[in-house]
């Protein structure tokens, strides 16, 4: 994956790390992390604001198979994001998180309550393996994000659970197996726990 060059500091950024910033009427800049977090807090004026960089960390599912989180911090206007997220051949895949802060708080201790939140989702596990493919384990519930599917032409819903890509046709096959059951499908913003 080449690096993106970015339009304030000139530095190479991962695309990961890039965000299109400006406006329509003034145009649009590729700025990488830290240059986008310093335009932010020059924005609403928030002084002393420091651009953290955390290493990745790696960590181990409900079933053995290690995952690498990278993170990424991102200033807005009312708070502070960090997200934890696979890569997969450079580009995120498989799970991702977020917690929201204020801009003030302090960065070691979201990234402490964020892992914290990895470690309970990572615990859980809502798939299982069979001879038809994934299934959806005795457990009876799925937890996962929404994502689009790269392989189709038109936006076609994708799902990942247990950090693993799960095509609409392939979830349409797991709950096949339900007819005539009831279910509950309801929708949290990333940074909430489910």
């Amino acid at each position: 994956m080449q690096p993106i060059t970015c339009d304030a500091c000139r530095q190479p950024a991962l695309s990961h790390d890039v965000v299109n910033y400006g406006s329509m009427e003034g145009g649009y800049r590729q700025l990488c992390g830290r240059c986008f977090n310093e335009a932010a807090a020059s924005r609403v004026g928030l002084q002393g604001f420091e651009h953290v960089v955390f290493e990745p960390v790696r960590m181990v599912d409900g079933r053995g198979a290690e995952h690498e989180f990278q993170f990424r911090t991102r200033l807005f206007g009312p708070g502070m994001a960090i997200d934890a997220f696979e890569l997969r051949d450079g580009s995120q895949a498989g799970y991702e998180f977020q917690l929201i802060g204020e801009p003030d708080d302090a960065p070691l201790e979201l990234l402490g309550k964020l892992i914290g939140k990895l470690r309970r989702a990572l615990a859980l596990t809502h798939l299982e393996d069979t001879d038809h493919g994934p299934q959806v384990n005795n457990r009876l519930i799925l937890r996962g994000t929404v994502g689009s599917d790269p392989d189709e032409d038109h936006r076609v819903p994708m799902v990942v659970i247990d950090g693993r890509e799960i095509s609409w046709n392939e979830l349409g096959r797991m709950v096949a197996a339900f007819e005539g059951w009831q279910f509950k499908l309801e929708f949290r913003d990333r940074s909430e726990e489910v």
